[in-house]
């Protein structure tokens, strides 16, 4: 299965080396739902187990765990606890359905990924702003779950680069990057939208820190100093190794070979720093595919990378 991903769809750019099935705008979610290889549902069976120890072989269940499975294939996905509250393919998009129809949102990427284990929509929202010039930014919401005990249902607003497709996710007012939901409560599109309506202020938030950051000059000494803290984590020799190489590929993103490194909002600037990581993250980080680099970009080491990295440069300005 190439790069993991079973399938997708998309509209516009196309991603992940031109995977996928591509839409043409503003298609309905029972057409996104199967193109984009979510028209399936999970169901679960008991967990059993074969025994011969009286030379007759009996099967027995064990109650405290149940086994999650594919409708259309029977293919296994996991094993969870009997309290596991399963989160449909169809939930994931229903969630954008009122949000495409009334609020102005749409559908950019859907798929199914590691068999059926991960599920994700992407949909672009009404707010757009430049930080400098022609450097646009688009605010996103992305909504996951996983099947597999790795990720919660989340929900999160993130931030998308033009120029260079980087990904930023979007604090909310509590702090946060995500609402998530963990497998054991009932995922309540509902509840998790109204949490996301207080949150939607925090883009001109957002944006207002980006263009302080493109205007905050860096001296060479400065941005040296910031991606020493910012890849100082390593406990190991191999990991010194590994951070040092990173942080070397980070610094020759800032000085110009980064996709829109040689603009005015970015070059010698805290933003071009900023954006740097978040391409090196994205887009050139090592990764068992392109796949795994986005669930670590958007869910896992990379998107603490990315935090790190943001937490750092603000330190200069706040």
């Amino acid at each position: 299965m190439a790069h993991e991903i079973e399938t997708m769809a998309y509209v516009n750019a196309k991603p992940w080396h031109n995977l996928g099935v591509e839409l043409s705008t503003n298609q309905p979610i029972e057409v996104w739902q199967k193109q984009s290889g979510m028209n399936f549902t999970i169901k679960d069976a008991p967990v059993q187990f074969s025994t011969n120890l009286t030379g007759h072989e009996a099967v027995s269940s064990f109650p405290e765990q149940k086994v999650l499975y594919r409708s259309d294939t029977g293919a296994p996905l996991s094993i969870v606890s009997a309290r596991y509250q399963i989160v449909q393919p169809s939930e994931i998009l229903e969630f954008y359905r009122d949000l495409t129809e009334i609020a102005g949102f749409e559908l950019e990427t859907a798929g199914v990924m590691k068999g059926g284990r991960k599920l994700w929509a992407l949909a672009r929202t009404h707010q757009s702003s430049s930080v400098k010039g022609n450097d646009l930014m688009h605010a996103y919401l992305l909504l996951a779950t996983g099947c597999d005990g790795t990720l919660a249902t989340t929900a999160q607003f993130t931030s998308i680069r033009v120029v260079c497709n980087n990904t930023l996710a979007i604090s909310l007012d509590e702090g946060e990057n995500a609402i998530k939901v963990p497998h054991n409560t009932r995922f309540n599109a509902a509840a998790v939208k109204q949490q996301l309506d207080i949150s939607i202020p925090s883009w001109d938030n957002f944006m207002h820190r980006m263009k302080v950051l493109s205007n905050r000059q860096l001296k060479i000494s400065e941005a040296d100093k910031l991606l020493e803290r910012i890849f100082s984590d390593a406990n190991s020799a191999s990991e010194k190794q590994k951070n040092a190489r990173a942080m070397k590929s980070v610094q020759t993103l800032y000085e110009g070979h980064g996709k829109g490194a040689e603009l005015s909002s970015s070059k010698s600037t805290a933003f071009g720093l900023l954006n740097a990581v978040t391409q090196f993250v994205d887009h050139e980080r090592r990764a068992r595919n392109d796949d795994y680099r986005r669930d670590s970009a958007w869910f896992g080491q990379g998107a603490n990378l990315k935090q790190k990295a943001f937490d750092q440069v603000w330190q200069l300005v706040e």
